[in-house]
């Protein structure tokens, strides 16, 4: 690979045979910003949950974990600058990633990590609360950006997060050096935000709620948003574009009436996203303590 050529992500998370969520999301973004991707399921499913009855197609605890140790000791391995982990099918799963990821910084300290803690939403945990914990105890620590929804981050934190104080607050407890969380507080009436917070600086970026939203949304964003990041965009920029690109295939999608993202039909929205988008710099938590 020369050294001008995009980075290989490896994607770890779920597959469905239809829709646009987990990793059909995921490797389809980053393959249409020109990453080469090495991906890997945790578990395969006919569609989303949501839509009814899907059978749970799953794999033996020692042969995931032999399948790390083939991509630990791949000769390409070289070849790979991320790792993205999304949702995992068991606790083991996740102590096996941690694994990966360990031996790839070793290799190149420059290496990224993004954890998307795919657990739960408003209704609660929709994974096991031991997969929770492996997540939270064995990946979270090693990554270089986070990308939780605010449920997740409240669980993780311990703590319920009403405000986007609340919400820096905990990210900076939790640990990673980059945390991008979704479903932030708004600021603008009838907004949703995603609020990007660093050692430095604490942005939100805006736009209008779409209700009913399809699943995937988080999926696509941290893969847009490590895309970026990858590129070498400057983090304010990556994350208005990244918002951008989720929330025009949001509003399109909404507009034909889909019951899944459309990826296929929209994907000139992850190069070259159109949408408008409110940035704001909030007061960072160090600053405060600074007064």
């Amino acid at each position: 690979m020369s050294e001008n050529a995009p980075g290989a992500v490896i994607a770890i998370s779920s597959h469905v045979v239809r829709g646009a969520v987990g990793n059909r999301a995921a490797v389809f973004a980053l393959e249409t910003l020109g990453h080469p991707v090495w991906a890997l399921p945790t578990i395969v499913l006919p569609w989303h949950p949501g839509h009814g009855r899907s059978t749970r197609l799953t794999f033996p605890e020692a042969d995931f974990d032999h399948a790390i140790d083939d991509l630990i000791r791949a000769p390409w391995l070289g070849e790979v600058k991320a790792v993205l982990s999304g949702y995992f099918g068991n606790a083991a799963q996740a102590r096996s990633v941690a694994r990966l990821v360990s031996a790839l910084r070793e290799r190149n300290p420059d290496f990224l990590y993004v954890c998307d803690p795919v657990m739960g939403d408003l209704g609660g945990l929709y994974v096991p609360e031991a997969t929770a914990e492996a997540i939270r105890d064995h990946l979270i620590p090693l990554a270089s950006l986070a990308t939780p929804n605010r449920y997740e981050l409240a669980w993780m934190a311990g703590a319920p997060l009403e405000s986007n104080t609340a919400i820096m607050e905990a990210a900076l407890a939790l640990g990673p050096a980059r945390m991008l969380v979704t479903s932030a507080v708004p600021m603008m009436a009838g907004g949703t935000g995603n609020l990007y917070l660093t050692g430095r600086h604490a942005l939100l970026a805006e736009h209008r709620v779409i209700e009913n939203p399809p699943n995937g949304l988080g999926d696509l964003l941290s893969a847009v948003f490590l895309s970026r990041l990858l590129s070498g965009m400057e983090e304010e920029r990556a994350l208005q574009l990244a918002t951008a690109s989720v929330y025009e295939i949001l509003a399109r999608t909404a507009k034909r009436g889909g019951d899944e993202l459309t990826l296929a039909s929209d994907a000139s929205s992850l190069s070259t996203p159109m949408a408008m988008v409110q940035m704001r710099r909030l007061v960072h938590p160090a600053q405060k303590l600074k007064r």
